[in-house]
């Protein structure tokens, strides 16, 4: 198929993010109306849905309780497969993704370049926003475990902006990770042989919601996500129709 046909599903996971989901969608919109968008709405307690349902220009699938990020982003996945689009685009609720740096990533899978595209904050210096020291300390030994693990350098193993091919989609839809979900997958791909390709992005201040991960619980957080990367590394291959 060619790229003018590809179709295109941007996946945004959405936990109690009323301040900002609705502008988003626009923006996304704005930006490419060619794109479809699914909202996931993830047991918000707060107005989510309604909002992202209010612009007329997404699908809201509204989960009937919290699953979590592994569990919301899956949901995406399955409907991405079930409706055969040719890639997906993974996009945090929060405001803290550019709308614009979208097609960088998707130009990655679209030209083959890899599987999985990943936007990092940190394959090259930049003056943009920062998350917290102890928190870019993690990400760094993420960084270093995940090459001993699957011999692939990542910079920035818990960004939530990614783009997958069609091929990603199907393996995923089945064994997306639940938990923290992030990392792991990233050595689930490796181990799987996909493709996995970072391209630099800007991240911006969160614009609303809170982040899943306290900083009291963050040394709780590294080492189990690094038992579950551990774990990931030493399990079966998974099936795919794919060669």
């Amino acid at each position: 198929m060619s790229k003018d046909k590809a179709t295109t599903l941007v996946i945004i996971p959405a936990h109690n993010e009323a301040a900002t989901i609705a502008n988003l969608v626009i923006s996304l919109k704005s930006h490419n109306s060619s794109w479809d968008i699914l909202i996931v709405n993830d047991g918000s307690t707060d107005n989510t849905g309604t909002l992202a349902e209010s612009t007329g220009l997404a699908r809201v699938v509204n989960l009937p309780y919290n699953l979590g990020i592994g569990g919301a982003v899956q949901t995406g996945f399955k409907y991405a497969f079930r409706q055969k689009y040719d890639y997906a685009l993974q996009f945090d609720g929060d405001g803290q993704h550019k709308v614009k740096e979208i097609q960088k990533l998707l130009d990655i899978v679209c030209n083959e370049e890899a599987d999985v595209a990943i936007g990092s904050r940190f394959c090259q210096e930049n003056d943009g926003f920062k998350s917290l020291p102890l928190r870019r300390l993690g990400i760094k030994i993420f960084e270093y475990f995940s090459f001993l693990l699957i011999r692939q350098r990542i910079t920035d193993h818990t960004s939530g902006f990614r783009a997958y091919n069609k091929k990603a989609i199907e393996f995923l839809k089945d064994n997306y990770p639940i938990d923290y979900p992030e990392p792991e997958v990233v050595i689930l791909l490796g181990k799987n042989r996909f493709t996995i390709k970072e391209t630099f992005t800007q991240m911006l201040e969160r614009q609303g919601g809170v982040s899943s991960i306290s900083t009291i619980r963050g040394p709780y957080y590294m080492a189990k996500v690094m038992l579950s990367m551990f774990m990931a590394s030493i399990r079966l291959k998974q099936k795919t129709t794919h060669p």
